[in-house]
């Protein structure tokens, strides 16, 4: 089995050390939802694997372990609920058309698991958007359960949709613990904060990456709060509900799709969080996060290229 997976898979250790940070994520949306967490993230991760694996055998090159964060990634961002068939499309689509087709990776301009998770956003909309289940709290949570129950109404969903369904917000001791209603992994503050911890002791992500969004959409949200614009929340309710604080830790610190340049990941980061905050506030969809993060992926080169330009130092014309 060792040597099997020597020759099929690429090591990547920058990539354990993000299954490592993930480790407490998991192990909270279990107790939070029940262990179909598992079930749901096996099955998207063999089926992520196998479309890797079907592009790069053919050219005769091994899958890489950055696949295994990819489906830990997407699945952390879906209901507990979602159809194994919905996450089985999403991910073959993620690594497929944001990864494969641009050459594999290194190479991919947007975050696969990303777009795997907008792809079935706006393609299977019910069950990211309507199915939600209860989160458990006390001993022993869902660690005894298989999946917790469903939610019977709409203003009991994420925190996000229950701000909109009734204005009123959920206590921040509950969003940032985590026993809220929402996706696997974008519950728990807390666990967030650890995951972030330990990326950044390991010096597995760049903290500009993450601090930069947060600054961006905490200081565009009091803006808008503080000048009373309708549908604006509270700037901590906001940046501890949806999924926004997850997408921050471990979605703009990738390192392939993110800019290269120091003064380029402010940029990234920042209009990352303004974008977040526009859609949300003034958008139709109630999550903006994941589109912030890819039209930004958009503009990666060209905010790397006119920092490059503009620090390079340029000779002045000699007038004859």
């Amino acid at each position: 089995m060792r040597e099997f997976y020597k020759k099929t898979f690429q090591k990547q250790a920058v990539m354990r050390k993000v299954i490592m940070s993930l480790i407490p994520i998991i192990v909270g949306s279990i107790y939070f939802f029940g262990w179909r967490t598992l079930v749901l993230m096996a099955t998207i991760t063999l089926f992520g694997v196998a479309t890797e694996y079907f592009f790069e055998k053919r050219l005769n090159k091994k899958v890489t372990e950055a696949v295994f964060v990819t489906c830990i990634l997407f699945t952390l961002t879906l209901p507990v609920s979602t159809p194994l068939w919905v996450g089985i499309i999403g991910i073959v689509f993620g690594i497929t058309f944001a990864k494969e087709v641009f050459g594999g990776f290194g190479f991919n301009v947007f975050n696969p698991a990303l777009a795997a998770r907008t792809f079935i956003y706006v393609t299977f909309p019910e069950p990211l958007t309507i199915s939600w289940n209860v989160a458990s709290s006390g001993f022993p949570g869902g660690f005894g359960k298989y999946i917790t129950p469903a939610v019977d109404a709409i203003s009991q969903g994420s925190p996000l949709i229950h701000f909109g369904e009734t204005n009123t917000m959920l206590p921040f001791k509950q969003l940032f613990l985590g026993n809220a209603t929402g996706s696997l992994g974008e519950t728990s503050g807390l666990l967030i904060l650890i995951g972030a911890f330990i990326l950044l002791r390991h010096k597995s992500a760049d903290w500009r990456l993450m601090l930069a969004p947060v600054i961006g959409f905490l200081t565009f949200s009091s803006i808008l709060y503080l000048s009373n614009v309708s549908g604006a929340q509270h700037p901590l309710f906001s940046l501890f509900s949806g999924g926004f604080l997850f997408l921050s830790v471990f979605m703009t610190t990738d390192p392939v799709t993110a800019p290269k340049t120091k003064e380029g990941k402010w940029i990234y980061g920042v209009l990352t969080g303004i974008i977040t905050t526009i859609i949300r506030v003034f958008g139709l969809f109630v999550e903006g996060a994941m589109f912030a993060v890819l039209i930004m992926n958009i503009f990666v080169p060209i905010i790397d290229e006119a920092v490059k330009y503009i620090k390079t130092p340029r000779k002045k014309e000699v007038s004859a």
